[in-house]
């Protein structure tokens, strides 16, 4: 049994990691920290589960307490792994601190604000302790299904669609975060929210031949002000084999159920929302068509409990390596960039 800490008392640990935590076998829950002691108390007294069945112990920033500081947390030789959801431009440094302390760390998307703060914390990584970076679309139960699908199908991508509209609003629960709704990062909801997008995309052009992104041409807008800088992104993006296809995503635009991600082949063609997949495809001369629904689900169990299967063999599960979560952002990063040189082509590495 791995004894973890959850870092971070907002509102996708409470309503996320701590229920993904006390549902996976393998983890028990030592401790939580927040920056306040009233949020990291509350946090506490919401678990069900502890260590040998008790409240976790608590740490916090503020008020100064001898013992409960973050560093006093990761003192502690007894927690092994820590689940951190903590603010986009918090984390880096708080990833850095406990994998210098020995704790296998499961971080948020985006790996980082951008591709250089990524790259800086690969590169300082050691690659032990583990550190996996947590991207619940790659744990989706449709999205997966959706990528065997494609595989079943099999033949050569010829095109390809990602489109979400859709509408914060003022009562959002992620927009009514201090450091959601003044930004001190690029893209705003596009990085915070467009990487899963993209991670999804990704995942489903991987199961038909290989093939990733490679090359961009975006123009971005704002359609709502307090969305700022930007809340909606029009990308033509090219394959690793030259495949030509788009990404859609919008923030401002009230069009609700508009999602879905498209990949089609010289074989067939598989269509996802978020609670269904539709697969067409030929045999022989026969065409043949497949509809299979699924309840809305967040992926967070499964990714934590990959996290938890990770630790004994010291391997992180593929779709959680730094390395995917990085080229996830990249392609984001290189939207961004390109509509700020007016569609200018950006190459990924």
């Amino acid at each position: 049994m791995t004894v973890i800490a959850l870092l971070g008392a907002g509102i996708f640990a409470k309503e996320e990691h701590l229920p993904a935590i006390e549902a996976a076998d393998a983890l028990t829950l030592g401790a939580v920290y927040s920056r306040s002691q009233k949020s990291a108390e509350a946090l506490a007294a919401s678990a069900t589960l502890g260590t040998d069945g008790k409240t976790p112990d608590v740490y916090f920033d503020s008020p100064a307490t001898a013992g409960r500081s973050l560093d006093d947390l990761l003192a502690r030789s007894d927690i092994q792994a820590i689940v951190i959801s903590l603010p986009i431009l918090v984390q880096p440094a708080v990833i850095t601190k406990a994998l210098a302390a020995g704790k296998h760390v499961l971080s948020e998307k985006p790996i980082a604000k951008d591709v250089a703060a990524a790259k800086e914390l690969i590169q300082s990584h050691k690659g032990s302790p583990i550190w996996a970076v947590a991207e619940n679309f790659r744990f989706l139960e449709v999205v997966n299904y959706a990528a065997d699908q494609l595989r079943k199908i099999g033949g050569a991508v010829t095109s390809f669609n990602m489109q979400l509209f859709t509408l914060i609003g003022d009562d959002d629960k992620f927009f009514n975060t201090e450091w959601r709704k003044v930004p001190e990062y690029q893209g705003g909801f596009l990085l915070d929210g467009g990487v899963h997008f993209v991670a999804g995309l990704r995942h489903m052009l991987a199961a038909v031949d290989g093939q990733d992104l490679a090359r961009v041409s975006a123009a971005t807008t704002l359609l709502q002000p307090k969305l700022a800088p930007v809340d909606t992104v029009q990308a033509v993006l090219t394959t690793t084999k030259g495949v030509i296809g788009s990404f859609s995503v919008s923030f401002g635009i009230e069009h609700k159920g508009a999602f879905q991600i498209e990949v089609v082949t010289t074989k067939g063609i598989v269509t996802l929302t978020p609670t269904d997949v539709t697969s067409k495809w030929l045999e022989g001369t026969e065409k043949k068509e497949n509809k299979k629904e699924f309840s809305f689900s967040s992926g967070v169990k499964p990714e934590v409990a990959a996290f938890a299967a990770s630790i004994p063999s010291g391997k992180v599960d593929p779709r959680q390596s730094p390395q995917e979560a990085l080229k996830d952002l990249a392609a984001l990063e290189a939207m961004l960039t390109s509509a700020d040189k007016g569609g200018q082509p950006v190459t990924l590495e």
